[in-house]
Formats: C-alpha cells, structure tokens, sequence
C-alpha cells in the first residue's frame, strides 16, 4: 500500500513475483491490493465522507484481496513455478545499466501486450455506453447499482486517486454505497490486461476461479456495507457525472469529430502526464532499437562479460550490499517519499487559496462570456483546489471544522451547478450562479484564513 502503482503498473511487477517463485496467492493479493489504495489516495479520501466510511473501505478491501489468494492458494497449491535467475552482471555501472535495459526490454515486451488490453478496456466502454448514459444507474435505491457497477469496473481502468475521487462524488451525491465500493476494488484494482495475464500464466481453469471469487466476495460485502454505511445526512441526488468518463465522451450527432477529440486532449492532458508519456515513449523507442540491434549484438553478451581487474574501479564503485540492508533502505525511501509526495500534492492552504484564485477568475470570466468549453475545462480544476485545499490542511493540523467543509461543498454544489447550467445555456441562471460562487468562495477563503 506503500507503493503509487496502478493496476497496469502491477502486471510488470506481477510478472517478476511470477519469475521469483512466488505463490499464485500472494501474486493475486499484492496485484489487488497495490492499486487500491496509497498515501495520496488514502489522504484524499479521508475528506471526501466520514474517516470510518473510509477506513472501513480499506479494511474490506484487504479482507477481498486476503481471503481470495488464500483460498486460491488452497486450491491450487503448487501454482509457484521459478524461472531460470538471469545470468550475473559485475556490479558496478553495469548492473545499472542492465535494470536500465531490462526496463526497456519489458515495456516493449510482453508487458507492452496486457497493458494495451488493459487499455482497449476503456475504449470498448466509451464505444459501447452512449453519452452520460449512467448519470442515473447507480441510486441507492436501485438494487442492481452493485452489479451494474461490476459489469463496467472490471473492463474499465481507473487509477488510484481517479477511483477515489469518483467515489467522493458517490458520497456527496448520495449514490450506492454498495456501487461505490465495487468500483473501487474492481476499478481500481482489476483491468482486462491483468485477466489476460492471469489466463496466459495459469490458464482459463485457475483464471476463472480467481475472477469468480473474486468477484462473489466484493459483491457481498457491496451488499453487506450498502445500508450501514450509508450517509444517511446526505439529500440523495437524481444523477451523477462521476461515471462520464467511461461513457462516449461526445453527444450524438456532433459534427468536427477530430477536432473535438484533439480539444478534449488538449485541454484534459495535465503536464506531469505529458512528461510520464514521453518518458515512457523514450523507453518503448530504446526497447524497439535493442529488438533490431539483437540480430547483429546482444547487449546482455557485453554486460554478463567479466571487467578485467585492470579496468575494475574502486572498491567503494562496487561494493555488494546486504539483501537486508537494501529492503530497509528501500522501505525507509517509500516511506520517506510517500510523506514528501503527500505534502507536495496537498500543498498549504495560502498557496492552495492562490489557485483557487486563478481558476475561480478563468472559470467565472468564461461563463459569463459564454465560452462553454473554457468554463468546462476550469470547472474541475477549480473543484479539485477546492478538495487539496481541505486535505492540505487536514494533512498539517489532523482537523478540518464542519464550517469549512460546509463552506467547501457549497462551493462545489455550486460548480456543479454552473456546469448544468452552461449544458442548458440559460444566460440568466449562469450570471445568478457565478454571483453566488463568487459569495461562497469569499467565505471559503475566509473560513480557511482566520
């Protein structure tokens, strides 16, 4: 739970846990579990509904992924099969060098194959549901929402901070408690490229039994936590947008369909995506160019070769450290990291309130001028500042006062709002909601202020 990995990061580490000898059980639950939840993710859910609504969710979800792989584990015990420990490098630069290639060799390997399927996943989702077309499946008084959620979540693909924020918006809108935590344990823990991996290592007998049981444990606890959890203090609401996202993502009939796509793009890329892409691209293009150079030179040859002691370097250069020495420094790292990325994220409230600033300015300027997919695009972004800047000051002071979540949420009901309104384009309830944000968001600021 320490590691930020996703569940198409898991399938190259699953694989390494395969070729290390370890069980299919303990595989299952760390491929489960790793997703669901991390330090960002656990942080930002605590703001989003009552702390035990949460950490309810997170004992339930260890309870799946613990109970799965044990009884998987007893059915087929002998599902460990070691591969072959690759040849030594020297230590050195070399070693480095060799994870470099190794890195480089699976992302244009076998890994590249269930990451795209993990990928089609979505894709198959935002051809085949129409348009915001499950704005109003998941009620709490619908008692298929659980199943409904099911059927979706496992072909869909949802990072961890993506699942919890959809599952914020379950709460505030009174949706299917059941419903939500389906989606976060099969959302976020499960994608079809993970299904394929296990088919092709343990073949469709093991698979589908893993998959069943899975799926029969979460959804009896999605039935057994819908009632008790419910937020009972909430007006449920008629619909949600939390789900749009794997819906087809432009109405019937709209004309320029390349053009919008590129503006959807264009507006929803985030720059430490666009730097993640590239960096990933540069090791898909160097997996691609050892590919072609192995038919003349295998790169492994020169790196498995032993350096002459005339060409070794100093001592300290490659000294061997203790398999135990390296587990604690790795530990101590995530953690240390984990802390560091969680204030870096959830930055503090002056600086938080300065982009709550800017987005409030871009957001209201574009809905008062009529430009639609401007106010569009700042809506989230300024609904998002809104929920960093409570966690950041959860995150310093462990407190967070009913008049600032209050102060907090109407300025989100109110966002919601203005995107309805600017979908409806009534002129006059879009000057009267932009008015009324502005109102909300002095008393925010001065709620988080003094």
């Amino acid at each position: 739970m320490l590691l930020p990995i996703c569940s198409l990061g898991v399938i190259p580490v699953a694989r390494e846990m395969r070729g290390a000898g370890l069980s299919g059980g303990t595989i299952l639950a760390f491929a489960l579990a790793a997703p669901l939840f991390n330090p960002l993710s656990l942080l930002y859910g605590l703001t989003l509904s009552e702390p035990f609504t949460i950490f309810a969710f997170g004992f339930c979800t260890l309870i799946v992924v613990t109970v799965v792989g044990l009884i998987w584990d007893w059915l087929f015990p002998n599902s460990s099969v070691a591969e072959a420990a690759p040849q030594p490098v020297p230590q050195g630069l070399r070693r480095m060098l060799a994870v470099a290639v190794v890195s480089a060799r699976e992302i244009a390997g076998p890994s590249l194959l269930f990451v795209v399927v993990g990928v089609l996943g979505v894709v198959a989702l935002s051809c085949i549901l129409p348009h915001a077309s499950l704005q109003r499946t998941m009620s709490h008084e619908n008692p298929w929402a659980p199943l409904l959620m099911a059927a979706i979540a496992v072909p869909a693909y949802a990072t961890p901070m993506l699942a919890m924020s959809q599952l914020g918006s379950m709460f505030q809108h009174g949706n299917s408690v059941g419903a939500a935590f389906t989606l976060l344990t099969l959302g976020a823990g499960t994608n079809l490229g993970l299904v394929l991996w296990m088919q092709r290592s343990y073949g469709w007998r093991k698979a589908s039994v893993w998959l069943g049981m899975l799926l029969s444990v979460v959804l009896i606890l999605s039935y057994g936590v819908e009632r008790p959890l419910y937020p009972t203090a909430i007006e449920a609401a008629g619909h949600t947008h939390a789900f749009d996202v794997y819906c087809r993502p432009f109405p019937d009939g709209i004309t320029g369909l390349g053009r919008f796509v590129w503006d959807k793009l264009r507006q929803n890329t985030q720059v430490h995506e666009l730097y993640g892409a590239m960096c990933l691209g540069a090791l898909f293009v160097a997996g691609i160019a050892l590919l072609t150079l192995d038919r003349r030179f295998r790169i492994e040859d020169w790196l498995e070769r032993p350096v002459p002691e005339s060409a070794a370097g100093p001592a300290w250069h490659s000294a061997s450290l203790p398999a135990s020495v390296l587990g604690f420094a790795a530990l101590v790292v995530l953690v240390v990291v984990s802390v560091v990325g969680c204030f870096t994220y959830y930055p503090p409230s002056k600086e938080a309130l300065e982009q709550i600033s800017n987005a409030e300015t871009e957001t209201l300027a574009a809905a008062i001028s009529g430009d639609r997919k401007h106010a569009e695009h700042w809506i989230p972004i300024y609904a998002d500042w809104v929920r960093k800047l409570q966690v950041g000051v959860y995150l310093r002071t462990w407190h967070l006062s009913d008049y600032q979540r209050a102060k907090a949420k109407l300025v989100q009901d109110r966002l919601e709002l203005l995107e309805h309104e600017l979908a409806d384009d009534d002129k006059e309830a879009v000057r009267a909601l932009v008015a009324g944000i502005s109102r909300s968001q002095r008393r925010l600021r001065a709620s988080f202020l003094e």
